[in-house]
């Protein structure tokens, strides 16, 4: 799987509570946020009302690409 960097700014209190977390569990501060990420993903594409009003807005996007094309 190819990698993409991100920089992430976070409150100087989660910060240290994230590393805290991440050395309790004998990972890097990068696997807690990716495993936050993921959960939040999973989270999302489970719920219905959001899948419908994400896909109502790429229609959208997607017909205002197609007029700014023509």
């Amino acid at each position: 799987m190819t990698r993409k960097t991100t920089t992430v700014r976070l409150p100087e209190e989660l910060a240290d509570q994230v590393e805290v977390v991440a050395r309790g569990r004998g990972v890097s501060v990068n696997a807690v946020v990716v495993d936050a990420l993921v959960a939040e993903v999973e989270k999302v594409r489970a719920d219905k009302m959001f899948m419908d009003h994400l896909r109502r807005i790429t229609e959208r996007d997607k017909e205002i690409l197609d007029r700014l094309a023509e």
